[in-house]
């Protein structure tokens, strides 16, 4: 480093700014890992998805055998079942669109993240450059004159990007709130309440922890 030589309390701004660019990394990496892991649920649910479609073909099937057979109550029984089996679907078909609005929220937080990680690196550099420039070093190949432009620049895609992953992150809010209204009434339906991986759900402290999965949701 062309600054080793200068006392560390003279680098106060520097090691704050490189922290900084540490977390934006981390940030990341984050960023990368949820997203791949959106794409793995996604893929589950579409699976899921489709095993409903096979429960209303049953479903159906059952009802045209229990109206063949007069017997009331079989008929309202089958009548029941299929009606929980294209809640099921409808729930299904909702999770999905969900998930793949929430993927395409995280594809935008991903370019944020590296964006941001590219804008902190450049602050740090930045900070070097000013600290070298203070003690008259001027390392070959250095321009401080570089520095401010490449910060404005790379702030501004950061801004950019961060505004569109938060436009995209209501989206799938939108989606996730449509999905829990149809979820709840094929629950209702089913008798039977889901514990299904949803990532942007509130965290729930351990004392209070019920109801659908959850996992961190990303923001900006």
């Amino acid at each position: 480093m062309y600054i080793a030589a200068i006392p560390l309390d003279a680098k106060k701004a520097m090691f704050d700014s490189q922290q900084q660019w540490s977390i934006a990394k981390s940030e990341n990496a984050k960023a990368d890992f949820d997203y791949n892991e959106a794409t793995t649920q996604l893929g589950v649910a579409q699976n899921e998805l489709k095993s409903t479609h096979l429960s209303v073909d049953s479903a159906v099937s059952q009802k045209k055998s229990a109206d063949n057979s007069a017997d009331q109550n079989r008929i309202n029984q089958a009548v029941k079942d299929l009606h929980t089996a294209e809640d099921q679907q409808k729930a299904a078909t909702a999770r999905v669109k969900y998930l793949e609005t929430y993927r395409n929220y995280l594809k935008r937080y991903q370019r944020y993240a590296q964006e941001n990680m590219y804008f902190q690196e450049a602050k740090y550099e930045d900070e070097k450059a000013k600290i070298a420039k203070a003690n008259s070093i001027a390392p070959k190949g250095v321009s401080y004159e570089a520095f401010p432009k490449q910060i404005q620049e790379r702030q501004s895609r950061t801004q950019s990007s961060k505004e569109k992953a938060e436009a995209d992150k209501v989206n799938a809010v939108n989606a996730r709130t449509a999905w829990l209204q149809i979820q709840d009434q094929a629950d209702k339906e089913s008798g039977r309440p889901t514990n299904l991986w949803d990532p942007m759900a509130p965290k729930a402290t351990p004392a209070t922890a019920s109801g659908t999965g959850s996992a961190p949701a990303a923001n900006p």
